[in-house]
């Protein structure tokens, strides 16, 4: 998949939008959900224009825009909305890090989307705009990942139609960070797998392997640990778009990311530990395959004398023209191995 990277802004003034990330081809999909605790209206706009009316609405209204490529549809709604130039740039760079800004007027927020497809880890950007009566949502994907949040709004499930737009940004938050411990549990499962590999027969894949997991654990902890900040920032906000009553929910995601990177560093440790017991369990081989081979060579060191001795060209040699000369050295040397092999068995070598 091409890509736009970081280097093709370089010498741009700021707030230029260059959309840094995966190239994509398709059309940006807007969809909008307005509700309040007795209606609600959802419909998919084909131009941005249809969606500028919902801004003055006493109602709460959720815009999901999927694809960041295109500059014109960004600067259209951020031109109505009235968002900074930094900040639209800031939407089409996939690179940034989780963040919240404070505009006053809106809350900004950069947050990561982890996905494990494949034994793979891939990450999306999910933008977030809070307003006094809106939510705005950017992201990358065109995959409505927010589909259960819709539905439950739909059927007037839980508060969230009582309540306002920073109950909907916390049920968005919320769902993301829930989503990490679905990834968690699959890296889990794959710590297993691999301990169980190091102990039964580790081969030179498996140290592939724990380096592949120590990649992902290290992506995660990239994208989960600035959330935290995030969370943490959003709760001491003293912003009037968070109201208190939403405050005991994010205080509920902030315990949730702590637990999520406990396990993320409790996974990092474990893989550590794997790399020295992959070492130690093929150290372990090595010693004995050359335990092996010392006792096979110690066992032919005599017999290797006995026919090295009589492998000499002399004329006169002791038993040499005896009949049964070369049955008794055959007999000696199957003596002197069955010994050997009792002797080792005897002190526990073999």
């Amino acid at each position: 998949m091409a890509k736009r990277k970081r280097s093709e802004k370089i010498g741009l003034p700021p707030g230029s939008l260059v959309h840094v990330g995966e190239v994509k081809k398709h059309l940006p999909r807007i969809t909008v959900i307005d509700y309040d605790k007795d209606n609600i209206e959802e419909k998919e706009v084909h131009e941005v224009e249809e969606c500028f009316p919902f801004k003055d609405k006493p109602s709460v209204t959720w815009i999901t825009v999927d694809g960041i490529h295109d500059a014109d549809v960004i600067r259209r709604i951020g031109k109505h909305f009235g968002f900074h130039p930094l900040l639209l740039e800031d939407i089409m760079n996939t690179e940034q890090r989780p963040k919240m800004e404070d505009f006053g007027d809106h809350i900004f927020l950069v947050l990561k989307r982890l996905k494990y497809s494949a034994g793979e880890m891939k990450t999306e950007q999910i933008s977030l705009i809070i307003g006094h009566n809106f939510v705005i949502t950017f992201q990358e994907e065109e995959e409505d990942i927010f589909s259960n949040i819709r539905e439950r709004i739909r059927k007037a499930k839980g508060k969230a139609r009582g309540l306002g737009s920073d109950y909907l940004a916390y049920y968005l938050i919320d769902s993301l960070v829930d989503s990490y411990f679905l990834v968690l549990e699959k890296i889990g499962e794959n710590v297993e797998e691999l301990e169980a590999e190091l102990i039964a027969e580790p081969s030179t894949n498996t140290i592939q392997k724990i380096n592949d997991l120590k990649r992902q654990l290290l992506i995660s902890r990239k994208m989960v640990w600035p959330i935290r900040e995030v969370v943490y920032g959003l709760e001491r906000s003293e912003s009037p778009l968070i109201k208190k009553t939403t405050l005991i929910y994010l205080r509920d995601i902030y315990d949730h990311t702590i637990q999520i990177i406990d396990n993320i560093e409790v996974f990092r440790e474990m893989t550590s530990g794997m790399v020295d017991l992959y070492l130690s369990t093929m150290s372990n081989r090595m010693n004995e395959i050359m335990k092996v081979l010392t006792m096979i060579g110690t066992i032919f060191i005599p017999l290797t004398f006995i026919t090295s001795l009589y492998g000499m060209n002399f004329e006169f040699m002791p038993e040499l023209q005896w009949k049964h000369g070369y049955f008794l050295v055959i007999s000696l040397m199957v003596g002197i191995t069955v010994g050997m092999i009792f002797y080792f068995r005897k002190k526990q070598w073999m």
